[in-house]
């Protein structure tokens, strides 16, 4: 059994999460924005699906990325040389969180990203909590990715890709923005083969809790983020 939230932002104790399946903590409550940030100021997230309640998550152990230590493929690094892309912070949020919701993907048959889980990242948006990374190919947006920035770490949420690579050079961009801003890490929640692939590794649940305490202690929005355009300077210069 798992508590069922009440009212208040209160979790419970992330050792009390099962192991089986992994991380699940606690059912209930709703998607309202300050909730949402108390859950990952503490290393908890939402992942549900359609029909039923709100669930809450904290797997153990936990997949996070540095972001100095992004694996770039001899493909994927000339992919980036090119000059056929751009890359974009926050002009298309709306757009990325809804193409990762419907965006087919081989190992998953339907969406977690439901409309009400869309409704309530439009609001931390807004709030400046939640930014879109987005890869544009001409006038077209080929991919992106998006997740919530606290403190100094940044969460990723979703990522989706319509052209070879393109969701892997809106990573590559982030990583190198984020580094640029001294962000601590980026959390990709659970372990995978193709997270591994990109540098990512798996720690104690534990630690990650203390990495945060230390990297988002007030659960503080970072500085505005520009709508534009943004260099990881990947492509050769003149």
């Amino acid at each position: 059994m798992i508590p069922w939230l009440g009212e208040t932002h209160e979790f419970p104790p992330l050792v009390t999460a099962l192991t089986e399946p992994n991380g699940l903590l606690a059912a209930g409550g709703d998607l309202d924005p300050q909730r949402i940030l108390a859950a990952y100021q503490r290393g908890i997230f939402p992942w549900y699906s359609s029909g039923e309640p709100v669930l809450w998550w904290s797997p153990d152990p936990r997949m996070v990325l540095v972001s100095g230590e992004l694996k770039i493929s001899r493909s994927l690094a000339k992919t980036l040389r090119k000059a056929n892309y751009e890359v974009r912070l926050d002009s298309a949020f709306d757009e990325v969180i809804h193409a990762c919701a419907v965006t087919p993907r081989a190992s998953q048959p339907g969406t977690w990203i439901t409309a009400e889980m869309q409704q309530a990242y439009r609001a931390l948006h807004r709030l400046g909590y939640a930014h879109s990374v987005e890869t544009w190919i001409g006038d077209k947006l080929a991919g992106g990715l998006y997740g919530i920035a606290l403190g100094q770490a940044f969460f990723g949420e979703s990522m989706f890709s319509h052209a070879r690579d393109a969701s892997k050079i809106a990573l590559a961009h982030l990583c190198a923005h984020l580094k640029r801003r001294r962000f601590g890490i980026i959390d990709c929640q659970m372990e995978t083969a193709h997270l591994a692939s990109l540098g990512a590794k798996p720690i104690p649940r534990r630690d990650f809790a203390a990495r945060l305490e230390q990297l988002c202690p007030r659960g503080d929005p970072p500085a505005p983020w520009p709508a534009a355009a943004i260099d990881g300077h990947f492509r050769r210069q003149p």
